[in-house]
């Protein structure tokens, strides 16, 4: 622990851990009784005024006594020397002075580094007590390196200081011996986007992850080649894992915390039970290769829900955590909600009491499913918005944790063939940060917390003291719950408030008594009482510091911000517009602007209490003075504003990270995103994006003279005034107005479409000698055939796992030859349409509305027409399969080993003879398309001859808009192939969408923009008509080539369209962008 020399030790509450205890009821009793008015009276005259000599003198041998035995610490101290910043200190700890870290603090390890340790609060990371404030953001469904950067910007801008991570096998292990971590499958740009923006990383490589992605990660050939139980001690399992995992390790080891990376730990595999025996067996053959190689980083584990897995016993990990979605993953009602879990904290109490509290995963969102009744994620945004994100959030925070990663901030875009079958393209997740990365409603809310939180530290050691249902804390109206949170050194209190019954939507208005160093008394004392609006929280904080010296004595105004900036303690608070809130604070200098409208105060013994009244909307400046300045606001208003971190200059370690590189921040408000600032000499430079007029306000030092937004200065307008009225002292104040051009800016209709068939398959002459004679008698896949002749017709056990598979199967008709018998598993949402020579039969379809009527595979009869078959010769059997993923882990054994294909052929009289299989040309070993990857393309004839490429000749295809659907209203496939143009310049980043018709038809297509499939539109199912695509797949200087694969699976008129549509577009972006677009080749397409 580190004392500041400038605290006033009158004001410092060194207590005993026995004393923050829940369990000490008698004591907690006497420091929480109510308090005599007189009392209270004494006790804030003590705190203005000077303290008794016996007072001092009790403190100043406490202080003594603490001393000497830190220093007896010290020296008997085994632990090297590290640089620790006391939660209770807000110096700017570049300029502090290491100490040392006393073995008797209560650090624990995992024995192979002492960069992360922890103890029952929190990590300490490298000296440092951190709390650990992350959100979950996947590479592999933003598949342009350069953007991650503008994720981690935003994170970072939201008050984020950790990213988790999910790493994909089916990327990156394709095919055996293969380990490929190229373009968007690599780890390098991700760890260098992080140590740039001062972002921690847990990685979680699984090898299984969920994550709502086809076999939850796990690489598509292993699940039809090993014949062990997956995710178990299997021999030839882990004989499977080893090279995806030890490329992981490569990969990291250099990008670990100790090696000045931003790697903090690692999880083993996900959500996964510790029996039986085989489960933990395999955890430990897990941990033993990370164990036998150079990551030191601690071993982490997620467990499912409270259940006791991996904290001891084979396989247990250094760092245990749960995962919670308390609203689970339906969103057809967005208003209704499921309450608060309320044993949060006496789980961990009974499982884990001596590691902090860890959530690796928190609800962020929710994915959605397919089918017509789907609700999207707007109304998911909108069941886990704002109001979810202030009550369960702070509720979690209220249990003690200490470690929380909301899951998703970022969902992004599951393209490819990257979703498990239960969910569609999209996988924005109505997360805070949108699938076109634009910020939505749920972002300023995370922002107001995460500035708190990085404001701060006395939050990151807290002990839980106890609640209002339990009497250690007292309300005026029982309706209200607020459990009290105590850090042990510095006595800084934190009552989070919500309403008893959280789902409530009445408005509750109460007092709370609250324990001070200025005594025991009831608050507010001036206003009415603290409002919570329907499903609100709040923070009321006690004894809580900022800036250097400053104190707030208590406040029901919420905490945006506290720090210090060029020299002053800055304060910056928040409350409704509706109700009042009341801080008391001792407040220091000469005021040079004061009060404002809307506010009242009250002083006595040094001790002001300011009570902001309902209806206060912007920002108002309580107190300017040059040691202080204190400012108030709506909560919308805080929401605007922006606190960039000013990184350390020179060769500091970890330059840009919170805490360690630096201590030194500003306030911006205004810009639509603030995304970095930097000071050197006398100019602050903002980079950031617009989309529309603002006002600027900056707060910074106040020997900055010139401010330039992204490079151009900036010139103080007429109205710049509006900065000598908010702060006489580094303030300052102009007009942002982005480009009007740009912001006019109309996408290009998508027109002169070409057209050509791509089902020659069904044509009477087509050959399929050179496909794969799918001629297989046995199978690893657990699930065997229903019924046929022995064969197995599952794509994966012929490397066709991915989409599109085309299945022939030859057989000789007789007059008795009437009709067949199909089994086809395709997982829900799937469909198959079959042809017997060129005559179409019928389509199956899978079905999923909402996860409610789940159908994922058919077994059906197909009557052959008269005429359509060939008595005496060969005649065909073709089935078109939609492949929509294979499963992830369930309650039945090796659900990833899903039986995609056929699973019962038979004919009514007869025998088949051969059947041929074709999905992406090469199968999973030898695919083409080593950039776009393994799950880019499937077996579509136009796909296997590379029609939806970039430079592909379409010129001798007939003109045809894609509104027209198929020649002559035919079930079948066609490809649409456009091309257009963009101009966009650098600086300008513009979200923009591919918009299909939103109506229901019996149509299916895949959309292909440059060769990147990003969207699988069912029209018949839905939800998902609109498809975002990224800059760096668009070209926003040149030629775009659009490609649709139109599937016509009834013979009906169908009318799709498609538009290239835009959102907003924004002055800014991270810049860069390069594409990685690699146009047709001849070579290897048949």
């Amino acid at each position: 622990m580190r004392l500041k020399a400038s605290r006033d030790a009158s004001n410092t509450s060194l207590l005993q851990d026995s004393e923050r205890g829940i369990n000490t009821p008698g004591k907690e009793r006497a420091i929480l009784e109510a308090v005599d008015t007189k009392m209270l009276q004494s006790d804030i005259l003590a705190l203005g005024g000077p303290a008794s000599s016996a007072s001092r003198k009790r403190r100043g041998l406490s202080w003594i006594l603490f001393l000497i035995l830190s220093v007896l610490c010290v020296l008997l101290s085994p632990v090297r020397r590290s640089n620790i910043w006391s939660p209770a200190s807000h110096l700017d700890v570049s300029r502090a002075e290491p100490v040392d870290m006393p073995a008797s603090m209560g650090l624990n390890g995992n024995g192979r580094t002492d960069d992360v340790l922890w103890d029952k609060y929190s990590l300490v990371i490298k000296g440092q007590r951190v709390f650990i404030h992350s959100g979950e953001f996947h590479t592999f469904r933003l598949p342009v390196p350069a953007l991650w950067l503008d994720i981690l910007q935003k994170v970072k801008a939201a008050g984020f200081n950790a990213i988790s991570v999910y790493t994909h096998m089916v990327l990156i292990n394709p095919s055996p011996g293969v380990i490929d971590f190229n373009d968007y499958r690599a780890l390098e740009p991700l760890y260098e986007a992080a140590k740039q923006t001062g972002i921690w990383i847990v990685l979680r490589p699984g090898p299984y992850i969920n994550a709502e992605t086809t076999a939850g990660g796990i690489a598509h050939w292993i699940t039809s080649e090993v014949a062990g139980e997956l995710r178990t001690n299997a021999t030839d399992w882990k004989a499977a894992w080893q090279d995806y995992v030890q490329g992981i390790i490569t990969e990291t080891v250099p990008y670990q915390v100790t090696q000045g990376g931003p790697v903090i730990a690692i999880q083993i595999d996900n959500e996964y039970s510790q029996e039986p025996a085989g489960h933990a067996e395999y955890f430990a053959e897990l941990e033993a290769v990370y164990w036998n190689s150079n990551i030191v980083v601690p071993l982490t584990a997620n467990d499912p829900g409270e259940d006791r897995d991996w904290i001891n016993g084979t396989g247990a990990v250094d760092i245990y955590g749960t995962d919670s979605y308390p609203q689970f993953f339906d969103c057809s009602n967005p208003d209704v909600w499921m309450p608060v879990v309320t044993n949060y904290h006496s789980y961990h109490e009974s499982v884990d009491p001596g590691q902090p509290w860890y959530f690796p995963e928190f609800q962020g969102g929710s994915f959605d499913a397919w089918g017509p009744t789907a609700p999207g994620y707007d109304q998911c945004r909108i069941l886990t918005g704002a109001n979810f994100e202030n009550v369960f959030n702070l509720h979690l925070w209220a249990s003690n944790a200490k470690l929380i990663n909301y899951y998703m901030l970022y969902g992004g875009t599951s393209w490819g063939a990257l979703p498990f079958p239960g969910v569609y393209t999209s996988y924005d997740y109505g997360s805070a940060i949108a699938e076109n990365r634009e910020l939505t409603v749920k972002y300023a809310e995370l922002k107001r917390q995460g500035l708190f939180l990085r404001s701060s530290p006395d939050f990151y050691k807290t002990d839980v003291v106890g609640n209002s249902t339990g009497g250690i804390v007292s309300v005026s109206n029982p309706a209200a719950f607020v459990t009290l949170l105590r850090n042990p050194d510095s006595a800084a209190s934190f009552y989070i408030a919500r309403q008893k019954i959280s789902t409530t939507t009445i408005t509750t208005t109460f007092k709370l008594n609250v324990t001070t160093s200025a005594g025991k008394f009831e608050v507010p004392r001036v206003a009415s009482g603290i409002t919570l609006a329907g499903r609100q929280s709040k923070i009321v904080v006690a004894d809580y510091s900022f800036g250097s010296s400053s104190k707030v004595l208590y406040s029901t105004a919420q905490v945006l911000y506290a720090g210090q900036i060029g020299g002053r303690d800055i304060l910056f608070l928040y409350g409704d517009s509706t109700s009042e809130s009341e801080a008391a604070l001792t407040l220091r200098g000469t005021p040079r602007i004061q009060g404002g409208a809307g506010i009242s105060t009250t002083s006595s013994n040094g001790v002001t209490t300011i009570n902001f009244l309902p209806g206060i909307q912007g920002l108002i400046t309580v107190w300017d003075s040059s040691e202080q300045l204190v400012l108030y606001s709506d909560a919308d208003t805080a929401g605007t504003f922006w606190s960039p971190e000013i990184s350390a200059s020179g060769p500091v370690e970890f330059a840009n990270y919170w805490q360690f590189g630096t201590n030194t921040s500003i306030l911006v408000g205004g810009p639509y995103l603030v995304r970095n600032a930097t000071i050197t000499g006398s100019t602050l430079a903002l980079r950031g994006d617009l989309n529309e007029s603002v006002r600027l306000s900056v707060i910074a030092p106040d020997d900055v003279e010139t401010v330039t937004w992204n490079g151009i200065p900036i010139s103080a307008d007429a109205a710049a005034a509006a900065a000598s009225t908010l702060t006489s002292q580094g303030g300052f104040s102009a007009q942002l107005q982005p480009s009007s051009a740009v912001l006019a800016f109309a996408p290009p209709a998508l027109k002169n479409w070409r057209y050509a068939n791509s089902l020659p398959e069904i044509r009477s002459g087509f050959s399929d000698a050179n496909w794969t004679l799918a001629d297989h008698t046995a199978t690893n896949i657990p699930f065997k055939p229903y019924y046929g002749d022995g064969r197995v017709l599952y794509g994966c056990d012929y490397e066709y796992c991915e989409s599109a598979v085309l299945w022939r199967g030859h057989f000789n008709a007789t007059e008795n030859t009437q009709s067949v018998n199909l089994s086809i598993n395709g997982g829900q949402a799937f469909a198959a349409t079959v042809w017997v020579n060129d005559v179409f039969l019928s389509t199956s379809y899978g079905n999923s509305t909402n996860n409610r009527n789940i159908l994922e595979e058919t077994d059906d009869k197909f009557h052959f027409p008269p005429g359509s078959l060939r008595y005496g010769k060969d005649n065909v059997i073709t089935i078109l399969q939609d492949n929509m993923g294979l499963d992830q882990s369930g309650f039945v054994i090796d659900k990833e080993k899903s039986p995609r294909g056929v699973r019962g052929f038979m004919l009514n009289s007869g025998d088949f003879g051969e059947w041929r299989v074709q999905g992406k040309v090469g199968g999973y070993t030898n695919y083409l398309d080593r950039v776009r990857g393994v799950l880019n393309e499937g077996g579509l004839y136009g796909e296997r001859m590379g029609w939806h490429l970039p430079g592909f000749d379409t010129s001798s295809w007939a003109l045809r808009s894609l509104s027209e659907g198929l020649p002559d209203a035919t079930a079948g496939v066609g490809f649409f192939v456009t091309t257009f143009n963009l101009n966009i310049p650098e600086g300008f980043d513009v979200p923009m969408s591919f918009t299909f018709d939103n109506t229901s038809q019996p149509y299916r297509a895949q959309l292909y923009v440059n060769g990147w499939m990003m969207g699988k539109r069912v029209s018949n199912l839905g939800p998902q008509y609109q498809f975002p695509v990224h800059q760096g797949i668009l070209n926003y200087s040149g030629t775009n080539t659009v490609a649709v694969a139109l599937w016509a699976m009834e013979p009906t008129v169908i009318t799709p369209t498609l538009r290239l549509t835009v959102g907003n577009v924004y002055e800014g972006g991270v810049g860069g962008i390069e594409t990685n677009n690699p146009p047709w080749s001849s070579k290897g397409r048949r």
